[in-house]
């Protein structure tokens, strides 16, 4: 049986859940930080920016924000292995609600917690120098919900197949940390070889990166957006989509 009500103590219980961790709240608010003005100030020496009107700390800040949705969205869904290792899932398995409303309560609560540490990260863009617009504001939390459903729809469907922590730890390490750094967070995507730019075609983050510097990016020069934003748009939709869809229908035979 659907029932709304489940949905919203899932969703609920998951942000009591982050906002008593103190720890988990601090690394959340000092990694993105540290990436950006420490790794900034360091590769900002290395890369020839004289072309382009924009700075690399500036160029930094849609990949950090990527980053940030990334581990977020792969951390929340962290709770399904967890709720299964400790006996938590099977009491709600066995609740009178369809397991399709638990895979969107778990969906929905990992959305929103990305949505707002994203959102925390817009406040530091006039640090750097850049104009934020109320529509490019409005234009940018739209793009980190749907990068932030498309990431946690894939943690979810993943997360289906796994029984222990320490499984999820070792194989989302080794799945998130080359998405982020083929993800044109760090340097542009063209500046790969050639094999790993197919590989970033393949990677949804490099498209909502690419999204955010379509809307936080005036010009779009080397350190500018890579592809159509209507692509970038369409191909995040699209892996939403089938990613949800799998992570339901393997939700249901697993559980």
């Amino acid at each position: 049986m659907f029932s709304y009500k489940a949905i919203y103590v899932i969703v609920v219980r998951e942000f009591k859940r982050f906002f008593r961790q103190r720890g988990r709240m601090l690394v959340t608010i000092s990694r993105p930080l540290l990436w950006l003005f420490i790794v900034g100030a360091g590769f900002s020496q290395m890369v020839n920016i004289a072309s382009t009107s924009i700075s690399y700390k500036q160029f930094l800040l849609p990949g950090i924000i990527g980053m940030t949705i990334l581990f977020s969205s792969v951390f929340s869904t962290m709770s399904v292995v967890w709720d299964r290792e400790f006996g938590f899932l099977r009491e709600m398995l066995v609740a009178p609600i369809s397991r399709t409303t638990i895979v969107i309560g778990k969906l929905l609560s990992g959305t929103a917690l990305s949505v707002f540490q994203g959102m925390v990260l817009l406040v530091i863009s006039p640090l750097l120098g850049m104009k934020m617009t109320i529509a490019g504001f409005l234009a940018m939390i739209i793009m980190i919900a749907l990068l932030s459903l498309a990431i946690t729809a894939m943690g979810l469907f993943i997360a289906s197949f796994l029984t222990s922590l320490e499984g999820f730890n070792v194989i989302m390490n080794f799945i998130v940390l080359p998405m982020f750094f083929l993800s044109g967070a760090l340097y542009p995507m063209n500046k790969l070889p050639q094999v790993l730019q197919y590989v970033t075609f393949i990677n949804p983050l490099s498209y909502g990166v690419d999204a955010f510097k379509h809307i936080l990016f005036e010009s779009s020069g080397m350190l500018g957006a890579e592809f159509p934003l209507l692509l970038d748009i369409g191909l995040l939709s699209a892996f939403s989509v089938i990613m949800i869809i799998l992570a339901a229908y393997s939700f249901e035979r697993k559980g």
